[in-house]
C-alpha cells in the first residue's frame, strides 16, 4: 500500500471554535483532530458576494441572475443527450472507473459558483459571502443557511472539512494538489469555515470555494475510493441521479425541493425537469439516434459535415435548428500527443519530424473543406496566446533563466511546419528525413531504426468510432511508410481507452485539453513533472519543464494582469515549442443542431458554449 500524507495537528489554544492546523505526515492513519483557535486578532477583510482573481467581480451584490441566464425561463420537459463511450462509476471524485463527464457539473456543487461570462470570478453558492485579506494568505465562507443535501439535511462545517479532507488525500489526483497548500482549516463559528495556504498563490482563495462537498454521513464505514455503481453521492445539487442502467444510459431529475432554487446564481438555470445521457458505442451511431429524434442535440465539430450532413427531414421541416455559438476562450490543444515516456519520443528532433510529416493542409481540405483553421498554439485565439517572433519584454525577462534548457523556438519564436496542400508533400517528407537522421533514426533495409537496429515502429491509441481520427491516420501511415516508419492504430472504448491513457500506457493517442482564459493551479496536473510517474494527471506527454512550471508559478502568484499575461505567454511558448503533440483543427464557433422545443438566451457567454452552457441555461418550450 502506498503511503498517504495526511496532515496532523500542530498545537492547542483558546477555547472557542474548532481549528485544524497541519503538517504533512506519512502515515495510515486517516482523520482530523479538533483543537482551538489562535486567531483571534487576526486582521479580517469585507465579506463579499463574489470574488475575482483580478479587480472585482462584474455583478453587483444585488444581481437578479447570471447575465447568460433568463430569469423568466419555463421549468419543465427533457432532454436527452447521446453520448460517446460507456460509463462504470457515478462517482467523479475518485480515480477508479469511467465516469460520464457531466456528473461532476450536474450532480454537485461547491461554496462558490462560477460566471462564464468573466475570465474567473465566483459568486455565493452553498457560501452566502466569502472574505479575505489583501495578500490571499487566508479565505475564509459564511454557509448559507438555507443549504441542504437533496435527502433534506442541512450542509453543515463539519461535511466541508470532512469533504476538503477526503478529496485531498484519497480522492482523484485533481483535488491533491490544492490540498498540500493548506496549511489549516478552521471552524470560526457553527457557519463559517476559514482556509490558511502554505504558499503565494493568490488563485486559492477561489479555487478552495470550487470544491464539491459531499455528505460525511453517507461514508461512514464505506469504502469511497473503490465506489462505483453501488453507491450513489449525496448531494446538495439542482438535480438527483434517479436511475440507470449501466453503460446505456443515466437519468437526472430536477429535485423539487432543491434548496438554492432562489439563489441569484441558481435562477434561471437547471429548467429541465429530467436531464437523460445516453450512451453509444460509436460516433457515427450517436448522429443517427439524433436524425431519428432519440436524442435532443448534436454537437458538430466537423465544418464540412455542417455544411453538406445537415439535409435531412427534420431540418427541412424547421424541426430540428442549426444554431452557431461564438466564443472568446483558447483553442486549448487537440491532436495526436507523442508520449516522451518512451526513449523514440525523447528527442525533439523526431517531435518535429513527425509534425514536418503530418501533411495537414491535405487532411484538412479532405476532412473539412479546407474550412477550419489549425490550432497554432495551446493558448491561441486568445491575448493570452503567444505573440510572434521573439520574445521580449516581460516574456524574455521571465523565460531567459531557463534559456539554456529551452528548445529551439522557444525564445525565437516557433511556427507549425505547412505542407504544400498535395498528397505527396515532398518537401517536408525531405526536412523530417533529415531529422530523424540528425536524430539517430537512420533507414536500413527500408526501415528506420536506430544505432541499436531497433526499427521505429507506432501505435497510436483511438476511441471507438473516432472515424475522422482514423482517416486522419490512414494517411499520415502512408507519409511515415515513405520514411521508413511503422505507424498502426488500436481501437478502444472509452473505459479501456481512460484505462490505457491514465497509466500512460501509449505511444500516441487522440489528446484534446480545453483551456481557461484563467489558467492557474490546474496548469501543474496538465503540464508538471508529477505527471511523468504518477498515475491519472493530464501531463499525457510526460514533460518535464522547469521552465514551464516556473509560468505556471508565476500565473498563480501575480499581483497584476501584465504579468500574468506574460506568464501565460511563456507558458505558451515552452508548450509550443516543445513540439508534445501534432495539433490539427480547431474551432472559434460551436456548431450545435438541436430541436426546436429546447431555448437558449440570446445574450451569450465569453466562454460560448462550454460547461455551464448547456444544458445548464437552456429550457423547454413546446410551440403551438
Amino acid at each position: 500500500m502506498n503511503d498517504v500524507i495526511l496532515k496532523t495537528v500542530l498545537n492547542i489554544r483558546g477555547n472557542s471554535g474548532m481549528f485544524y492546523q497541519f503538517r504533512p505526515l506519512k502515515a495510515f492513519i486517516f482523520g482530523l483532530i479538533l483543537i482551538y483557535p489562535i486567531s483571534a486578532g487576526m486582521v479580517h477583510g469585507e465579506p463579499k458576494h463574489g470574488i475575482a482573481m483580478y479587480g472585482q467581480p462584474a455583478l453587483p451584490h444585488d444581481f437578479v441572475s447570471l447575465p447568460y441566464a433568463n430569469p423568466n425561463a419555463p421549468k419543465g420537459g427533457t432532454i436527452v443527450s447521446a453520448e460517446g463511450g460507456t460509463f462504470t462509476s457515478l462517482n467523479p471524485h475518485v480515480r477508479k472507473g469511467s465516469v460520464p463527464w457531466q456528473l461532476r457539473f450536474l450532480a454537485y456543487e461547491s461554496l462558490m459558483g462560477r460566471s462564464y461570462d468573466e475570465p474567473f470570478s465566483l459568486y455565493g453558492l452553498l457560501a452566502e459571502s466569502i472574505e479575505t485579506d489583501e495578500s490571499r494568505k487566508w479565505v475564509e465562507f459564511t454557509l448559507n443557511s438555507k443549504a441542504k443535501f437533496s435527502d433534506g439535511t442541512p450542509v453543515t462545517i463539519e461535511d466541508i472539512i470532512w469533504s476538503y479532507e477526503t478529496l485531498g488525500t484519497i480522492g482523484h489526483p485533481r483535488y491533491h494538489g490544492l490540498w498540500k497548500k493548506i496549511e489549516a482549516i478552521e471552524k470560526t463559528a457553527n457557519n463559517k469555515v476559514k482556509f490558511t495556504f502554505n504558499t503565494n498563490d493568490r488563485e486559492l482563495a477561489l479555487l478552495v470555494g470550487l470544491r464539491p462537498i459531499l455528505k460525511r454521513s453517507q461514508w461512514v464505514q464505506k469504502d469511497f475510493v473503490n465506489s462505483g455503481l453501488d453507491e450513489i453521492p449525496i448531494s446538495t445539487a439542482p438535480y438527483v441521479i434517479t436511475d440507470f442502467d449501466p453503460g446505456n444510459f443515466v437519468k437526472l431529475t430536477r429535485n423539487p425541493k432543491y434548496w438554492g432554487k432562489d439563489n441569484p446564481f441558481r435562477r434561471g438555470t437547471n429548467n429541465f425537469d429530467e436531464i437523460r445521457l445516453d450512451f453509444y458505442a460509436d460516433g457515427s451511431v450517436q448522429f443517427e439516434a439524433f436524425k431519428a429524434g432519440e436524442s435532443s442535440s448534436f454537437r458538430e465539430l466537423n465544418a464540412e459535415r455542417w455544411e453538406n450532413s445537415y439535409n435531412f427531414q427534420s431540418v427541412r421541416d424547421g424541426n430540428v435548428v442549426k444554431s452557431i455559438i461564438p466564443h472568446q476562450r483558447p483553442s486549448g490543444i487537440t491532436g495526436f500527443v507523442m508520449n516522451t515516456r518512451l526513449p523514440k519520443f525523447s528527442d525533439w528532433r523526431v517531435r518535429e519530424a513527425l509534425i514536418t510529416a503530418f501533411n495537414f493542409e491535405f487532411i484538412n481540405q479532405s476532412n473539412t473543406g479546407g474550412r477550419q483553421s489549425r490550432i497554432q498554439s495551446y493558448f491561441s485565439n486568445s491575448v493570452l496566446g503567444m505573440q510572434p517572433g521573439p520574445a521580449n519584454g516581460l516574456v524574455k525577462a521571465f523565460l531567459e533563466p531557463y534559456a539554456q534548457d529551452l528548445l529551439p523556438g522557444t525564445m525565437e519564436g516557433y511556427v507549425l511546419p505547412t505542407s504544400d496542400g498535395t498528397a505527396r508533400n515532398r518537401k517536408n517528407i525531405r526536412l523530417a528525413d533529415k531529422l530523424l537522421n540528425d536524430a539517430g533514426w537512420k533507414v536500413s533495409d527500408g526501415m528506420r531504426r536506430n544505432t541499436a537496429g531497433e526499427p521505429f515502429e507506432i501505435v497510436t491509441l483511438l476511441k471507438q468510432g473516432d472515424t475522422e481520427s482514423q482517416s486522419m491516420m490512414a494517411v499520415y501511415q502512408q507519409a511515415l511508410e515513405r520514411l521508413g516508419i511503422k505507424l498502426s492504430t488500436e481501437t478502444l472504448d472509452s473505459a479501456q481507452y481512460k484505462e490505457r491513457t491514465q497509466v500512460y500506457d501509449y505511444d500516441m493517442a487522440y489528446y484534446r485539453r480545453g483551456l481557461s482564459l484563467s489558467p492557474g493551479n490546474e496548469q501543474m496536473l496538465y503540464w508538471g513533472s508529477e505527471g511523468i510517474d504518477k498515475p491519472g494527471t493530464r501531463n499525457w506527454m510526460g514533460m518535464n519543464s522547469e521552465a514551464a512550471e516556473a509560468m505556471i508559478s508565476r500565473l498563480v502568484s501575480s499581483k497584476s494582469h501584465d504579468h500574468f499575461l506574460a506568464a501565460a505567454r511563456g507558458l505558451d511558448r515552452v508548450l509550443t515549442a516543445g513540439r508534445y503533440v501534432i495539433p490539427i483543427h480547431t474551432n472559434t464557433v460551436s456548431r450545435l443542431a438541436h430541436v426546436k422545443e429546447i431555448k437558449f438566451p440570446d445574450y451569450l457567454p465569453m466562454y460560448g458554449d462550454w460547461i455551464g452552457f448547456l444544458p445548464d441555461v437552456w429550457w423547454y418550450e413546446a410551440e403551438n
